[in-house]
């Protein structure tokens, strides 16, 4: 039953998906929540652009779906939060769901939920408070048909600082995927690989779920570009990018861009004019 809710995640044309991530401030980090203040004038500036899908939080949901319409973006609603991406770290590290996640987000109508599987060096009881969370959503998401994306999030430890930042070796990336795969993830959101042309691999490891390519941290617009069009080409069945897209100075220009990429098999090169031709 899962599988209906996708047929409004997913582009009928393409098979692909452009979900714009928006759910930054659940995580207690100051930095993340830089471009996305207004958080009304955000949701709506992102359902003007016409992405896919948007993903948000509990408390920031009703304003995407109180737009009137039936035109409106998707909603993918993350059901955990974590303070593993502050800098400094806190003492004690956390990730906790919320208990009654898949309920508010089949009121909220939403097409999927996120959860994270943390994989964080010298914590291995997070990765266990996410693997007990992704099980109990797992459980409600079956009874009421709701599809679960797992997000395997490597990390290491950043250079120079308190924090963590993301790890882009693909064999552990692929082994993370292969566990999302094995807790029954309708949906895998994963972090690019290094070695982008190693994508293939992850997507493997995922055999017949849905990759959708995490976008990370800011990069330039050819960058980005170009990214998405090499896992595109891979087998990756879309992309989940945030501050690529919420902190760029266009971002419906960028949006434009990579929903040429995704739906219509643009060049990096055509996706570039359209940044500057939507304003």
């Amino acid at each position: 039953m899962s599988k209906y809710r996708l047929n409004r995640l997913f582009n009928a044309r393409s098979g692909r998906a452009l979900d714009v991530a928006v759910d930054h401030g659940a995580f207690h980090e100051h930095s993340f929540i830089a471009g996305i203040e207004d958080m009304p004038k955000t949701v709506a500036t992102l359902a003007a652009a016409g992405p896919d899908a948007i993903q948000l939080t509990l408390g920031q949901a009703p304003l995407l779906q109180s737009i009137p319409g039936k035109q409106k973006p998707g909603l993918v609603l993350r059901t955990d939060i974590a303070n593993v991406y502050n800098n400094p770290l806190e003492p004690i590290l956390h990730s906790v769901h919320v208990p009654d996640a898949i309920e508010v987000a089949v009121r909220l109508d939403a097409v999927a939920v996120c959860v994270n599987l943390l994989d964080l060096p010298g914590h291995p009881e997070v990765r266990e408070q996410c693997i007990r969370s992704i099980l109990a959503l797992r459980t409600d998401a079956e009874r009421w048909g709701m599809p679960l994306m797992i997000e395997p999030l490597v990390m290491q430890t950043a250079t120079g600082s308190g924090g963590y930042a993301v790890d882009g070796d693909t064999s552990k990336i692929v082994t993370l995927v292969r566990q999302a795969r094995e807790l029954g993830a309708d949906l895998i959101k994963a972090d690019p690989t290094d070695d982008i042309n190693d994508y293939h691999r992850v997507i493997q490891a995922a055999a017949d779920t849905p990759v959708l390519v995490r976008g990370g941290g800011r990069v330039d617009d050819r960058t980005l570009l170009t990214r998405t069009r090499a896992v595109l080409d891979q087998g990756a069945r879309g992309i989940v990018y945030g501050r690529n897209v919420i902190q760029h100075a266009n971002p419906a220009g960028i949006t434009a861009a990579l929903m040429a990429v995704v739906h219509e098999d643009a060049t990096t090169d055509e996706a570039l004019a359209l940044v500057g031709a939507r304003a």
